[in-house]
């Protein structure tokens, strides 16, 4: 499975929800483009920006389930529709579950086992800094406790901090 192909069955997957559509297409984007500028090795990035396409599958299941898309909630359900999501992706075994453990890390700030997940986790933050309109203390405050590729900071600074 490519990005492309994934993102097309993400897409199909998410029934026309606009509001995650593009959320996941801003933190593949960040993602992407972080991943590349970081000089991740192939089989690294594809792991990561199938993560950051995949990385809220649970969302919708979760607002019907809890009445919420809370972080933990996310975390728990998403790692296992992550697993069934990519069961026929061609992809080996090892990169599918590094992908759900991804998935079901991607709210946890401490603990950060990759710079796969790190970069997962600075391209979420980016993307919903800028849907839900953060101050420039907030993304001072990421800067300072949880970013640490050089890339995903130059980011945020020139996003969210100009």
């Amino acid at each position: 499975m490519t990005a492309a192909q994934c993102m097309e069955k993400m897409i199909a997957f998410s029934g026309g929800n606009i509001h995650d559509i593009d959320h996941f297409i801003r933190v593949w984007t960040y993602a992407a483009t972080i991943g590349r500028l970081e000089g991740l090795d192939p089989e690294t990035q594809l792991t990561l920006e199938i993560a950051a396409i995949v990385h809220d599958i649970a969302c919708p299941l979760c607002r019907e389930k809890y009445g919420h898309a809370d972080g933990p909630h996310q975390e728990t359900e998403g790692a296992r529709m992550t697993a069934e999501f990519l069961a026929d992706s061609g992809l080996p075994q090892a990169q599918r579950d590094r992908i759900a453990h991804l998935v079901g890390r991607h709210h946890t700030l401490t603990g950060i086992d990759g710079q796969d997940l790190q970069i997962l986790i600075e391209a979420d933050y980016l993307a919903n800094a800028t849907e839900n309109g953060y101050g420039r203390e907030n993304a001072e405050n990421f800067l300072r406790r949880i970013a640490r590729t050089e890339s995903g900071k130059r980011l945020i600074r020139s996003v969210l901090c100009p």
